[in-house]
């Protein structure tokens, strides 16, 4: 069994087995190296992440940046890796299941593709086109000689559009269309993200844990979601501390945030493996 076909299995069996498990969001090889450290089972690439440390805002770059990135966590652990594909980087849906296959050859073992068009003046597909690119890229997964997650987001809340009917309605249409994983990034209250289970059981579902909603690993279990993710959340949590300890330096001219920075030892250590 080589190592992908491995990795695949294993991530397949996290979506089979009791309760939630977190699969959190490293933006390149290091952050990842990091979250395997600790334990964490698999990982998922985040696209604005990866953005901000190239230096542009999220839905900047290309299908090769994010290839490349995928290529570079990859290798950098020995998880499962799904990727943030967004909207598959194409509207045409044969042209979505292509781009899947290719990041399935850059490594990743699952993968997931939103209904958002990246247009401002239109910013979610119509029903039945956004379920037409989740059938063609279920169908195009199903053919690798390995078992590939495919996730379907639905991403009404996140383009001012609360429709929780719309939304569980399009999440449907998604499973129904061979989407393994469901995911309505945005919900903000328990009572949203229990409905959404109730309503596509038994497909497991992916909450994003950020923003209004602030709920535990446990209670999440508790509610039936299987997987939790937390987008782009980590790389602001460290840029966050990077950009107060720079302000710390440029306006106080002190170093104080020296004393809860991680000790290099420890750092150079994780990087040695």
């Amino acid at each position: 069994m080589d190592a992908q076909t491995r990795r695949a299995q294993a991530f397949k069996a996290l979506h089979e087995r009791e309760g939630a498990f977190v699969i959190p969001n490293p933006w390149d090889a290091g952050s990842a190296k990091m979250l395997a450290s600790l334990g964490f089972e698999a990982l998922a690439t985040t696209s604005a992440g990866h953005a901000f440390s190239l230096g542009r805002p999220d839905g900047a770059l290309g299908l090769d940046d994010t290839l490349a990135n995928v290529r570079a966590i990859v290798a950098a652990t020995d998880l499962p890796v799904a990727v943030d594909l967004e909207n598959g980087f194409a509207d045409a849906p044969e042209e979505c299941a292509r781009n899947l296959l290719r990041a399935a050859k850059a490594g990743a073992v699952g993968g997931s593709i939103e209904d958002a068009t990246g247009r401002e003046d239109s910013p979610i597909y119509c029903f039945e086109h956004a379920v037409a690119r989740v059938k063609a890229a279920a169908d195009a997964v199903r053919g690798l000689p390995y078992p590939f997650l495919l996730t379907a987001r639905a991403e009404n809340f996140l383009h001012g559009n609360p429709d929780l009917d719309d939304t569980i309605g399009r999440l449907k249409a998604f499973a129904d269309a061979g989407a393994d994983v469901l995911y309505a990034p945005g919900l903000s209250s328990a009572e949203q993200v229990l409905a959404v289970v109730r309503a596509v059981a038994p497909k497991p579902v992916n909450v994003l844990m950020s923003g209004a909603l602030d709920l535990s690993v446990a209670q999440l279990s508790e509610l039936g979601v299987k997987r939790i993710s937390v987008g782009s959340a980590l790389a602001l949590a460290a840029y966050g501390e990077f950009f107060r300890a720079a302000e710390e330096i440029q306006q106080q001219g002190t170093f104080t945030f020296t004393r809860r920075s991680m000790p290099f030892k420890q750092a150079n250590q994780l990087f040695k493996g």
